[in-house]
């Protein structure tokens, strides 16, 4: 599957492992390892629907003000997810999401 990029920052954190902004997780090189883990997964497919059969993954068609959009998990024990629009043959990855109040950790 074709992977293309709306941000350039996380294009430099997975490909090169560093990025300044994303400083805080590219020191975390067990999240660093699983984020490329997961895009090389985005690569291995032919479309989105495929990335069901990883259950580790959680991907899931995103509603309301995210219409349009999908996630997958980077990491069982996190609230990272990787948000990304498809398109034929394709999808292009909008944004890592760093909401620390989601999944039951509203605070």
């Amino acid at each position: 599957m074709i992977v293309d990029f709306a941000d350039d920052d996380l294009k430099e954190l997975i490909e090169y492992g560093k990025n300044n902004k994303y400083k805080r997780l590219s020191k975390d090189k067990g999240f660093c390892t699983a984020l490329v883990s997961v895009y090389n997964r985005l690569l291995s497919v032919e479309n989105a629907n495929e990335l069901k059969q990883f259950s580790s993954l959680h991907y899931e068609k995103l509603k309301y003000d995210r219409s349009g959009q999908s996630s997958v998990r980077i990491q069982n024990g996190r609230v990272e997810r990787l948000i990304f629009e498809e398109f034929d043959g394709g999808i292009k990855i909008v944004l890592l999401e760093l909401n620390e109040s989601h999944y039951g950790r509203k605070k």
